[in-house]
């Protein structure tokens, strides 16, 4: 990386750190990802790259985006800075400057607007790193302006709000009186970037809080959330998930549901993976025998049975009954001793016989709470 800035730098450009990387360096975190801006352009970065010898990949050209390859583990996205110069409410045609406050004025939050020179001089043009210290989270100059040109940015900020702000209700009101006014355009927001920022509004900090504030301001309606959605039950889950363990993000929404059918929906809509539907689909049609206190035999029987291991985990999580998940974890799950083979073997025939007899020998096994040896089983037979 500092080569490619000392490249950069000699060749007269500027190369900083923008977005996430300055807001977790500045609250003391690891950076996780490493984005990069530039004052070059996407045609100046490629002739650099070929002349260097440095691999790339142009992964976002129309909007100044490339991909540099610095060795076998990390790659690093420069993006040069650009102009909205027209929007639609989520897709933007760029117009490319070599105006970093030009940059920094079309990005979503103030903490999110700040830039980070390699000598270490941090670049603040609105107030981010004092906002960011008040764990304040505002809009770059017009809140309207900002949302209005990607409307995503009214889930963004529900997001950065659990992320930042230790308060669950510190807003300021003209960024919820914006959102309000706005939330409509959500209907133009794919069903993909919605769940892909619900999944992480659900699971994160203040999450019953946000998710209420989303259907008083209309929010939820926009992105397609059921009217009655299950709030109390929501905030039962989180809760629960906060004091002891993480659950899959699918889970939470599934507190909000009603039933698997409901859920099943919601997967056709929202254009959930397919795991995440049989994990929604399991949690709901099975979590109201987990409340009424399923003995743990039952879900080691789902085990054996073939259930999903997670799947088991996750229901006995989202129940708050984590001794269980905690023994089911690191249970060893035992086979049937007896399979066709020896049936056929003791003269029971393919076909509908054989299967109805080994049903039955599993049957028995899993009632001798897996203890039954193949001998005790066949001699069942006679």
């Amino acid at each position: 990386l500092l080569r490619i800035e000392e490249l950069f730098r000699s060749e007269g450009y500027s190369l900083r750190l923008v977005g996430g990387a300055v807001r977790d360096l500045l609250l003391g975190r690891n950076a996780k990802d490493i984005d990069l801006a530039t004052d070059c352009t996407p045609d100046g970065m490629i002739k650099l790259f070929e002349r260097e010898g440095i691999r790339y990949i142009p992964t976002g050209l129309n909007h100044g985006t490339i991909t540099v390859h610095t060795d076998q583990s990390n790659d690093y996205e420069i993006t040069t800075l650009r102009i909205d110069h027209v929007t639609d409410g989520r897709h933007a045609l760029v117009q490319f400057t070599s105006d970093w406050v030009k940059d920094a004025e079309r990005r979503d939050l103030t903490i999110n607007s700040m830039s980070l020179g390699f000598d270490g001089k941090l670049y603040d043009y609105f107030d981010g790193q004092k906002h960011l210290a008040e764990r304040k989270l505002l809009f770059v100059g017009d809140a309207v302006s900002r949302i209005q040109e990607d409307y995503l940015r009214i889930l963004r900020y529900f997001r950065f709000y659990g992320r930042i702000c230790l308060l669950p209700n510190a807003h300021d009101p003209d960024m919820l009186i914006a959102i309000r006014d706005n939330a409509v355009g959500l209907t133009k927001i794919s069903v993909e970037r919605i769940w892909s920022e619900m999944s992480r509004i659900l699971v994160g900090n203040h999450s019953p809080h946000l998710v209420s504030l989303m259907y008083e301001l209309g929010v939820a309606a926009n992105i397609g959330l059921p009217d009655d959605g299950n709030l109390n039950e929501l905030t039962k889950v989180w809760e629960s998930m906060h004091r002891h363990y993480q659950l899959e993000p699918v889970c939470l929404l599934v507190s909000l549901l009603k039933s698997g059918e409901e859920v099943e929906r919601f997967s056709r809509q929202w254009k959930l993976s397919n795991l995440e539907r049989k994990l929604g689909i399991f949690v709901s049609n099975e979590r109201e025998a987990c409340y009424q206190g399923a003995p743990l035999k039952y879900y080691k029987d789902q085990l054996v049975d073939g259930e999903f291991r997670n799947h088991v985990l996750e229901l006995l999580k989202y129940c708050n009954r984590f001794p269980d998940s905690t023994e089911l974890e690191g249970w060893t799950v035992p086979v049937c001793p007896v399979n066709g083979n020896d049936l056929k073997k003791a003269g029971i025939a393919s076909g509908q016989k054989l299967g109805e007899t080994l049903k039955d020998i599993r049957r028995k096994w899993k009632e001798s709470c897996y203890e039954s040896s193949k001998e005790d089983l066949l001699a069942t037979l006679k």
